[in-house]
């Protein structure tokens, strides 16, 4: 298999088919296009969500916070207890450790979120350090928004663009490289992308006016969050290219490289499914608190129909096999 997420096909052979008892109370199981659980708390719901940092090295403990933050946000949670396994390199020292522990302490602070446990420990084998992170978060259950509610018909909302978390991640792996390619400013540019990662209150505030369902395309980028919020829906899609914002730093960083931006990873971005006349206060009411936000396309009932047009000509998106950072990083 390719580096990255496991492809769909072996997730429903292999994966989806091992998990264990039913479960008491869980309304939201693993599946594709889900990137959390939901578990019956009463008037409440805990939304829980896990994921690894592996394809950055720099800043892995503000990835780890963030990362897992914005799944548990998708699903109209405020992300509250954070538990953190931190593997090391053999040849790691306490000063690697310390920077880890203290982005995951500061950044953790700024969303309100406790760390409430974990794991420490250096790892035969590994080359460079991995942090898997586990966050969990609150919501009343009238409240709760899952990934595959999306509706044929509903407008799509894209905020922020394409490759955001991509963009960051290369610019700091590749800072040489592309210093002497694009300057020096451009670099610090393309860098601070990693402020954007966030998407809790492009989430919260989506909420507020009502959404179907939302989701935060990570690795694959914009065309993988697609195919996985049509999948878990079971419908299909229109997109158009021209809608999709792409920033300067991520087009001419992709261009040097030779990598497709739709499918560069993209955490930084949320996908909103909402009826089409609450879009545009969706859109205004992100905007107006200066989150950069697109109707990009609609979601439709034809399944097989999954398509972006561009230059007025209409072809299928293609499921990305796996994410472009991969191919640099």
């Amino acid at each position: 298999m390719l580096p990255g997420k496991v492809p769909p096909e072996k997730l429903k052979e292999i994966v989806f088919n091992h998990l264990g008892a039913e479960g008491e109370r869980v309304i939201i199981r693993s599946g594709l296009g889900l990137d959390a659980t939901a578990i019956d708390f009463g008037d409440t719901v805990l939304v829980a969500s896990t994921d690894p940092i592996t394809g950055a090295e720099r800043n892995i403990g503000f990835y780890a916070v963030h990362v897992n933050a914005n799944d548990v946000a998708t699903f109209g949670a405020r992300p509250k207890w954070f538990l953190v396994t931190v593997l090391l390199p053999e040849d790691a020292d306490e000063v690697l450790l310390k920077e880890i522990m203290q982005e995951i302490h500061e950044n953790s602070s700024r969303l309100g979120v406790a760390v409430v446990g974990g794991h420490t420990e250096v790892t035969p084998g590994l080359k460079k350090p991995i942090v898997v992170g586990t966050m969990l978060g609150e919501v009343r259950k009238e409240k709760l928004v899952t990934s595959n509610g999306a509706r044929a018909g509903d407008a799509i909302i894209l905020t922020k663009g394409a490759g955001i978390e991509g963009t960051a991640i290369i610019a700091s792996e590749k800072e040489c490289d592309l210093q002497e390619a694009f300057g020096r400013e451009f670099v610090e540019r393309a860098k601070a992308f990693l402020n954007k990662i966030s998407v809790v209150r492009d989430a919260l505030i989506a909420c507020e006016i009502g959404v179907h369902a939302m989701h935060d395309p990570t690795e694959g980028g914009i065309a993988n969050g697609l195919h996985e919020m049509a999948e878990a829906a079971s419908l299909g899609f229109r997109v158009y290219h021209e809608r999709i914002p792409i920033a300067e730093e991520t087009r001419k960083i992709c261009e040097f490289y030779g990598l497709n931006p739709l499918a560069l990873i993209s955490s930084g971005a949320l996908m909103i499914a909402a009826e089409r006349d609450k879009a545009p206060l969706i859109v205004e009411a992100l905007n107006k608190e200066g989150i950069n936000a697109e109707v990009i396309g609609e979601f439709l009932e034809d399944t097989d129909k999954r398509v972006i047009i561009q230059n007025g000509e209409e072809r299928p998106l293609e499921q990305p096999p796996t994410d472009e950072l991969w191919k640099v990083v």
